[in-house]
């Protein structure tokens, strides 16, 4: 019956997944064109060529090019009487087509450097330049001049002249200049003669349309914002008000078109849809309307990137390998291969769906459906992500994409699946696998030597009795207790300690250790060497935590199996109830032991903490002691333990209550201590850890091992997404030539991240652990708030090989106001210069174009883990008594 339900649900994600990719590439219907285009500019260079070093295309491309276009065009136009342009025409009329032939105008007269009423020997090196410069242009100029009179005179199919192009826009020449080229040119030909600009200098100068025959007048609604949906009606607007002020003058559309690819600007989205759905508007109108018009362009220009950005070679009906991209007719397609995406997305997934399927028959069908759809929708987004310079260039180039923005989306979308994961297999598991409780615990048939071992440093003498008059009071018949004091330099700290043990009798052994070395896993070994020979399990207490008194006795009889290693409880936590940043804390601490260590103790693969742990002696001797050269021993000791074949035990029931960190700069240093140590045991183990090979741990436990860290490694790369945004912008800012918005693709999975995180820590929370939802909320914040501090420990820990161990002090009390600030000062900048950025975002682009609004919100996104250590930093100055009593009193009414 199982297997039917898994291949149920195995052809449903498969149909769903298809069925998915055929909705978002569905073919887009619209109103056809069946005509030839009257013009279309027509540059001849390939991927290879760049007209910007005189790069160019040999005669027999040219040739193929023209006659790839003739079946459906009437006339090219031509922007320049290069050499390569002017044998152009001659081939044209192979082909039966005209040419409106261009004439490239340079210049610089407005450069502040050029002064003309100086000789070249007065000129300083500013001013030389650019007076060669400019005369370099002149003579550049006339050169065009007179190559497209030759032109004109040698080929009988150029039907006009345009001289320039959009140059008094861009500001080459000034009208004074234009009118005395294109006289120069009316003095030896009688063909239509005029310049190509907006509407805007058209309006601006009347002088330079009475000098022309016609009015070239160059509408391109994408640079102006214009949506493709209102793109022809404002063509048609521009050209009816020109109309309406120039009405004797003959006006040509001299350049209009839609970009297939590149970024957003405002509500104008480039993409092959949209300039399919414009070019056949426009055509089908500027026909009925006996417009003359001329299409920009007939082939993609890839060379036009280096002063159009990466938009600006997208312009083509062909793309830059002559393939037309969309047809005049026929729906039109955005991605052509969809069906070759959708069926390698379902193959990708197939293989874990299946094995999922066949290895998880414990859980409920929705827990299948929930993480066989999520590992399906993880590999078409991969399929996706990976074809996407099929749809968008992206600047400053793919290679960038592929090597950088790829490999990181991979992370963040493992991250997604791990939480996944842990959902299912705590949600919709038929039965917990490996559930240690009270009632089931085994009934002791002997009481083995008991060995505790309390490490102190530093430590409030008070604290430290509290802990040790619970110990004294522990129901069990045969332990001792080995009170190691190491490194702590003022006797008046440890001394009424030791003096407190000698008082309770021979069970408690004070050693006070100076200069000792191993932090507190020289500690610890230390200890053991001291621990009585007939001890057998070994149990290591924190100095803050209170224990009930039936730890051992319940705990200890699981060491009859020899092949258990250790035996683990939860840490909780007392004297937080009246303090909000205490509360916090608390309940994200909670959520590792009652959700986290719950779904590992399934597949025996814990985390040994080394608090309220107890351990096999034979096996912590055999496996080689505690490890000094990490500061997370208790966790490296834990993977010795099961990779040496030993079993864990995860009993979910407290039985000890420590003490929060006082202050959030203690609660994230204790955080940095975990993560830097996590480094480190990867780095000593990472043979260990190896899928596929027989190291002494299970294909689980090494899953658990890897994906219980990954998380950190992704709040790495989230401070290094934090630092890249940030000179990302000031990209986008000075150099948007070279800078796009990264594609949308990839920044929303960070915003996908995010709220994943959000929704299963959340969803997590409601079901596993026993808090209300402020307390959720709360927990939420504590943990977002190590983000950063979490992610420098890991980079830390990556590039370094030790750092001093770091203690988290108990009982220091509230700190001032000001040095609550200070706690989370880097995080504030981190915070700040994500919202800079916005602003500056804001200031230059606007809100109106979609991909700044992408970028606003991942850097809002981004900024809200910094936000939420401010936060915590100031709670934790904050007196909170007297409101968390109220909310007390409000819970209880």
């Amino acid at each position: 019956m199982r297997s039917i339900s898994g291949f149920i649900v195995l052809l449903t994600i498969i149909i769903v997944n298809l069925s998915l990719w055929w909705l978002m590439n569905r073919p887009h219907f619209d109103i056809a064109w069946h005509g030839e285009i009257n013009s279309i500019s027509f540059s001849p260079y390939r991927k290879d060529d760049d007209a910007l070093i005189d790069k160019e295309p040999p005669p027999e491309s040219i040739d193929k090019d023209l006659a790839l276009i003739a079946p459906i065009v009437n006339s090219i136009r031509l922007y320049t009487a290069k050499p390569i342009s002017q044998m152009i025409p001659a081939m044209a009329t192979k082909y039966n087509l005209s040419v409106t032939a261009g004439a490239w105008i340079s210049g610089a007269l407005s450069n502040p450097n050029l002064r003309l009423d100086k000789s070249p020997e007065q000129m300083n090196s500013d001013e030389l330049n650019a007076y060669q410069i400019q005369m370099c242009n002149l003579i550049s100029n006339e050169e065009e001049i007179n190559n497209v009179i030759t032109m004109a005179r040698k080929n009988f199919n150029i039907k006009r002249i345009i001289v320039g192009n959009e140059t008094i826009l861009s500001g080459q020449t000034t009208v004074f200049q234009l009118i005395r080229y294109i006289r120069q040119i009316k003095t030896k030909i009688t063909l239509p003669i005029s310049t190509a600009e907006p509407a805007s200098v058209w309006l601006s100068h009347p002088e330079l349309v009475r000098e022309v025959d016609f009015i070239a007048l160059h509408v391109l609604p994408y640079w102006e914002g214009i949506s493709a949906e209102d793109a022809v009606d404002f063509v048609f607007g521009e050209y009816d008000n020109l109309k309406r002020i120039y009405p004797d003058k003959h006006i040509m559309l001299a350049e209009i078109g839609w970009p297939s690819a590149g970024k957003w600007r405002h509500r104008a989205e480039p993409s092959v849809i949209n300039q399919a759905l414009f070019l056949r508007r426009f055509l089908n109108r500027a026909t009925k309307n006996n417009i003359n018009y001329n299409i920009i362009e007939a082939f993609d220009q890839p060379w036009k990137r280096a002063f159009e950005w990466t938009v600006g070679t997208h312009w083509g009906i062909w793309d830059a390998n002559r393939n037309q991209k969309f047809s005049m007719v026929e729906p039109v397609l955005e991605m052509k291969q969809w069906p070759i995406q959708a069926i390698a997305a379902t193959i990708l997934a197939i293989i874990p769906v299946i094995w999922f399927l066949y290895n998880w028959r414990h859980l409920h069908i929705r827990g299948k459906i929930f993480f066989a759809a999520l590992v399906q929708g993880s590999a078409s987004l991969i399929i996706w992500t990976m074809s996407i310079p099929m749809i968008r260039d992206f600047a400053p180039s793919p290679e960038l994409m592929y090597s950088v923005l790829l490999p990181a989306q991979l992370i963040l979308l493992v991250i997604v699946l791990i939480a996944g994961y842990e959902i299912t297999e705590l949600t919709w598991v038929r039965q917990i696998r490996r559930k240690f409780t009270i009632e089931t615990s085994p009934i002791a048939t002997s009481f083995p030597k008991v060995s505790l071992h309390l490490p102190c440093y530093n430590e409030p003498p008070d604290m430290v009795k509290l802990t040790i008059d619970s110990l004294n009071a522990l129901d069990y018949p045969d332990f001792e207790v080995l009170v190691i004091d190491n490194n702590t330099k003022n006797s008046m700290v440890w001394k009424p300690i030791q003096d407190y043990c000698k008082k309770l009798g021979s069970k408690f052994h004070f050693y006070h250790l100076e200069k000792w070395p191993g932090a507190k896993a020289g500690a610890l070994n230390f200890a053991l060497a001291h621990t009585d020979l007939m001890a057998e399990v070994i149990g290591v207490i924190d100095s803050d935590y209170r224990v009930n008194s039936d730890w051992l006795k319940i705990l200890v009889p699981y060491f009859e199996n020899p092949k258990v290693g250790w035996v683990q409880a939860p840490q909780d936590h007392r004297e937080w109830e009246l303090d909000l940043f205490k509360e916090f804390i608390n309940w994200e601490y909670a959520g590792f032991f009652d959700i986290g260590m719950i779904a590992k103790n399934e597949d025996n693969a814990i985390v040994q903490h080394g608090t309220m742990t107890l351990i096999n002696r034979k096996a912590l001797e055999e496996t080689g002691k505690w490890a000094e050269w990490t500061i997370a021993e208790d966790a490296e000791l834990g993977l010795r333990l099961l990779k040496s074949g030993y079993e864990s035990v995860y009993l979910d029931h407290s039985f000890v209550y420590g003490l929060t960190p006082d202050n959030f700069t203690d609660y994230k240093k204790q955080r940095f201590r975990w993560a830097y140590g996590a480094c480190q045991i990867l780095k000593h183990h990472w043979r260990t850890l190896i899928p596929f090979r027989n190291t002494g741990l299970t294909a689980s436990q090494k899953y658990h091992f890897i994906t219980g860290w990954l998380p950190w490694f992704a709040d790495a790369l989230y401070v290094i997404f934090t630092i890249l945004s940030v000179f990302w912008t000031i990209g986008l800012i000075t150099s948007p030539q070279i800078f796009d918005f990264p594609l949308a693709i990839f920044v929303m999975p960070t915003v996908g991240v995010f709220v994943a995180k959000i929704i299963h820590h959340q969803f997590l929370y409601s079901t596993r652990v026993k808090c209300n939802w402020r307390q959720r909320i709360g927990s939420a914040i504590a943990s977002m708030s190590l983000t950063y501090y979490i992610g420098r420990a890991m980079l830390q820990g990556i590039f370094t090989k030790n750092v001093p161990f770091l203690r988290t002090p108990k009982c220091d009390g509230k700190v001032a106001w000001t040095a609550g600030f200070m706690m989370a000062s880097e995080e504030t900048i981190f915070m700040f210069s994500q919202w800079i950025c916005i602003a500056l975002i804001l200031f230059v682009n606007g809100w109106d174009d979609l991909d700044t609004r992408i970028w606003i919100l991942m850097l809002i996104v981004q900024s809200i883990p910094y936000l939420t250590a401010f936060i915590m930093a100031l709670i934790s100055a904050m007196p909170t008594e007297c409101i968390m009593r109220w909310l007390l009193r409000k819970s209880e009414l």
